[in-house]
């Protein structure tokens, strides 16, 4: 039933660097205010939620602007990458998050730029138990 998901050998690297930036607005090392959270995004930049509600880029700036005012602890754990490429500069990145008991599966796809990595969409889908 699974899906055969093996990245390509010359994709790995490219793996390597997103995956270093997921879960994405988690890694306080790209930066916690929303000039950071700007510059991960592009200008046409929106995410499908776990609950299947869609939101626009400015919605997702101010909900993380919020999120940070104040430190927050967050533990999750990342699993199961995988990278196509999807059109020249584009990739689509797949993962496993795991957030104590909450389980989704994550899709990112990342764009290449001149300035640096950029997320022009993301979904979440909450896996339901077996």
């Amino acid at each position: 039933m699974e899906p055969a998901r093996i990245t390509d050998a010359r994709l790995l690297a490219i793996q390597k660097e997103l995956a270093d930036r997921e879960p994405i607005f988690h890694r306080v090392e790209h930066g916690t205010t929303r000039r950071a959270f700007e510059a991960m995004t592009d200008q046409e930049f929106w995410e499908v939620g776990a609950s299947g509600r869609r939101y626009s880029r400015a919605y997702v700036l101010g909900t993380l602007e919020e999120r940070y005012a104040e430190p927050i602890e967050d533990q999750w754990e990342t699993r199961d990458f995988f990278c196509q490429e999807i059109a020249p500069n584009n990739y689509l990145l797949t993962y496993t998050l795991l957030q104590g008991t909450r389980v989704t599966r994550r899709a990112t796809l990342w764009r290449r730029t001149a300035e640096g990595w950029r997320i022009v969409y993301h979904q979440g889908t909450i896996v339901e138990p077996e």
